[in-house]
């Protein structure tokens, strides 16, 4: 959940100075145009004080920005944890959940449930940890920077691994693997609303897959328009 709160607030300072950037760039083209054509210096000293107000007033459109936005996920009520939770790998093959936990937050007026299954090989040298995710009202977001991905078609090879956009169960997925140490991360967007991930650690890409491969994700596309409120 730290990620979503930095996102968050990464979010609100890149609005603001995007507002800040376009104000800016309007109001020198403005100055650019008088400069040219009016000599007139009360029209000059009109012009300043347009361009104090203006910019006194990015902080205000920076606020309405992201507060529109924020709406766009606001009439949607997350699924509750303890369903997702459900959906949660009693064991993987040759590894026994070792936690499994739960939570619901709200940020900023966003909505985030999730649940989160750890798994352990007997002798610990073998991890994997499923995450399900409902970003039931983050919808508006979702393509952006918690999960570009989602807007992006990716196919990276270098010495070390891979990155690359795929599908997975019929459904669009990113995953990455690093062949030295054996890590890697799969995550598959489920109905436009839930991100499933999984995580491994001393494992091959394949055990990853096998992973998630347990979860119904039927069951999960079908709750897709749960807790949805009509405009």
């Amino acid at each position: 959940m730290n990620k979503l709160i930095s996102f968050l607030t990464i979010l609100f300072i890149l609005i603001l100075f995007g507002c800040d950037s376009n104000e800016k760039q309007d109001n020198q083209k403005s100055d650019d145009q008088v400069s040219n054509q009016e000599n007139n210096s009360d029209k000059k000293q009109d012009n300043e004080k347009e361009d104090e107000e203006d910019n006194g007033n990015d902080f205000m459109k920076g606020m309405k920005n992201f507060t529109d936005m924020m709406k766009q996920g606001s009439k949607v009520e997350t699924v509750d944890f303890r369903k997702l939770k459900e959906l949660l790998p009693e064991e993987l093959d040759g590894m026994k959940r070792t936690g499994a936990s739960g939570e619901k937050t709200n940020s900023f007026g966003i909505k985030v449930s999730q649940s989160e299954g750890k798994y352990k090989s007997e002798d610990g040298q073998q991890n994997i940890k499923i995450t399900i995710i409902d970003l039931g009202s983050m919808k508006g977001l979702t393509g952006m920077a918690l999960f570009a991905w989602t807007m992006e078609e990716i196919d990276k090879e270098t010495e070390d691994g891979y990155e690359k956009t795929t599908e997975f169960k019929g459904y669009k997925a990113f995953e990455k693997y690093n062949t030295k140490n054996k890590n890697g991360d799969l995550e598959v967007l489920v109905g436009d609303r839930f991100m499933v991930k999984g995580e491994g650690w001393g494992v091959d890409m394949d055990e990853i897959h096998n992973a998630l491969g347990l979860i119904d994700f039927g069951s999960l596309e079908s709750m897709k328009n749960e807790g949805k409120k009509d405009s």
